[in-house]
This record gives C-alpha cells, sequence and structure tokens, in this order.
C-alpha cells in the first residue's frame, strides 16, 4: 500500500480573517486551506482548524477553549483564587491561567463537532481528516470543583467528546493529546477516557501525541520509551507521533509497539523556517522504514501543526512532504 500524506491538522490563519469572522469569510478561509493542500498534493486533507478560530484569542489555534468554553459545568471567569488553584496543579506551568473551572456536571452545552465538519465537507472531495483535542489533555487545563477526581472529570468530557464523533463519517478523525507525553503516570485514567472515545469513531482512529508547540516551543518534557505500554493499550488504527525535531533514534522503541497499529512518521519539523528538501524527506521515511518496515507505516506527516509558521513557509513544507514521499516510492 502506498504511504499516504497528511496534515496533523492546523494551518496558520489567513490575515484578512482577522478583521472579518463572518460566516461566509470563515468558508473562504477553509476553502484556501484545503485548496493549498490539494495543490500540494496532501492525499487526506484538515480545514486547517479554523472552525476553531476565535478573533478575540487569535494567538491561540482553539485546541483548548473552543472546547471547555462550550461545554456544560465549566465557567470560564474565575477569581484570583481560582487562578492560584490551577497555578498549583502539576504539568501546566506552560499555562497562566485555567481553561476553565468545573462546577457542574460537564455536558455537551453548544459543542457541535458535527457542524463544523459538515461546513468544511462541502468544500472538497479529497478524503478529509476531522480532528479533536482528547479528554487527557482538556482535563489536565481545568481546575476541577465538580468531581473532585480527575479520572471522573476525564470520563464525563470522553463521554460528550465519544457522542459527538459518533455522528461524524470523515475518512480519519484524529484525537489529540499534547500533555500525557509528558506525563505517563496518568496512563491508566487516561487510557480508560481516550479509549472511550476511540470506540466510538466510525471511521479510521489515529492519535496525534506530541511534545507541545506554543510559542514554536517544545513544553513537555519525556521519552517515547516511557508511553510505550500506553501506545500498546489504545484501540487506534495508527499512530500521528513527533520525530523531526527530536530525532529518529527513538524509532528503535517501536519495533514493540503493538503490530495491529500502524505508525505515522513525522518528517517536517514545524518548529524551523527552513523548508525540508524531498531528499531529506525522502532519507528520514527511508531511515523509518529500514527500522520499522515500510508496511507499518501508513502515513507521513509534520510534526505537529502549522499554526505558528508564515503561510508561505507551511506550503512549501506540504509540497516538499509530498515531493518527498513521492521520491521514497520511486515515483
Amino acid at each position: 500500500m502506498p504511504i499516504l500524506t497528511t496534515v496533523v491538522g492546523s494551518y496558520p490563519v489567513p490575515h484578512w480573517l482577522l478583521g472579518d469572522t463572518s460566516r461566509l469569510t470563515l468558508r473562504d478561509a477553509i476553502m484556501v486551506v484545503l485548496k493549498t493542500q490539494e495543490i500540494a498534493g496532501i492525499d487526506v486533507v484538515a480545514d486547517g482548524e479554523l472552525n476553531r478560530f476565535d478573533p478575540s484569542h487569535p494567538e491561540t489555534n482553539g485546541m483548548i477553549d473552543y472546547f471547555v468554553s462550550k461545554m456544560d459545568g465549566i465557567r470560564t471567569k474565575y477569581s484570583i483564587t481560582d487562578i492560584q488553584r490551577f497555578r498549583a496543579d502539576a504539568g501546566v506551568a506552560y499555562r497562566t491561567d485555567p481553561a476553565g473551572i468545573v462546577t457542574g456536571d460537564v455536558g455537551e452545552g453548544t459543542l457541535n463537532l458535527l457542524r463544523d465538519y459538515e461546513f468544511t465537507r462541502t468544500l472538497t472531495a479529497k478524503p478529509l481528516k476531522f480532528t479533536c483535542t482528547g479528554p487527557h489533555m482538556l482535563t489536565k487545563v481545568l481546575t476541577d470543583r465538580h468531581y473532585s477526581s480527575r479520572p471522573k472529570l476525564a470520563m464525563a468530557i470522553a463521554g460528550v467528546l465519544r457522542k459527538q464523533l459518533e455522528l461524524i463519517d470523515a475518512k480519519v478523525v484524529q484525537i489529540d493529546e499534547a500533555n500525557i507525553s509528558g506525563h505517563p503516570e496518568d496512563r491508566e485514567w487516561a487510557l480508560e477516557a481516550i479509549n472511550h472515545v476511540l470506540e466510538g469513531i466510525r471511521g479510521t482512529r489515529g492519535i496525534h501525541i506530541c511534545f507541545g508547540n506554543y510559542g514554536g516551543q517544545s513544553i513537555q518534557k519525556g521519552f517515547w520509551r516511557d508511553l510505550l505500554p500506553f501506545l500498546n493499550g489504545l484501540k487506534v488504527d495508527h499512530l500521528i507521533l513527533e520525530f523531526a525535531r527530536r530525532g529518529y533514534d527513538e524509532l528503535e522503541v517501536f519495533r514493540e509497539l503493538d503490530p495491529k497499529i500502524g505508525m505515522g512518521i513525522s518528517v517536517v519539523d514545524i518548529k524551523d523556517n527552513l523548508i525540508e528538501s524531498p531528499d531529506l524527506i525522502a532519507s528520514r521515511l527511508e531511515h523509518a522504514a529500514k527500522v520499522l518496515g515500510v508496511e507499518r507505516i501508513p502515513y507521513v506527516h509534520p510534526d505537529c501543526g502549522f499554526w505558528m509558521l508564515q503561510r508561505s513557509v507551511a506550503d512549501g513544507k506540504m509540497k516538499a512532504l509530498v515531493a518527498g514521499r513521492d521520491k521514497f516510492e520511486g515515483r
């Protein structure tokens, strides 16, 4: 089977969207993102996560706030005491404030992921990926004053996400988890919640795990070997992992990955403005294939989303990604 090219999800916000966020303008922006991917030759495209863009919060791509601000049971205005309690939690030093305070049963509220998917689905004939932040990541950025248990909160969030994703028929649904990489000690309760979401996905199940990208910086510290028991427990079709920035020495660890789980290999560094050459990308793929076997690699992609890069850089990296894959496959 050929290796398919895809993106992790986010794309730089077009500058003209900053001043006009009407539904029609958003549609135009998403069409630009999709067409740009099509021209680059990307096999499985995504909406750039522009459906989650908030003009009042342009320095983020909506990975967190879009979800928690719409759910019932989560308050997004908070006091100094709320902030102090949040900062006392471990593993969230990269945020100055909580994403929200859980004060009641978490419910779907006005979250409508199906609407977002259908809005994008009509704008391209290409296979489409839909991304969704996972329950572990969302749990870790909230201050809980209701469940008094992170596992219980995670399962409540997982229930909301699963109910929504069950309705989506995208080729690939990708769950994004950018906190578990630095906190393998959360494995047991994170696995239960994430698997509950994954089991509700109708299409191909993917999970993206990276070490964070905020301000072009890695957020989490750790090693893939520490996550292997967690990864082997996932009810997932393939992983979407970060390697280009970190290097490929850790690929050896994945010889012990459950053979039923495919390995998405990242070959594009999104924390660097340099556009990789097709030769470099092909060599990275060749190395991964020698270590793991080419049959274990269904997808090739960047380390993470493109949202913090200039559009010209993101576009160049996507073209290089496709050209490098083609060179590896002898096209």
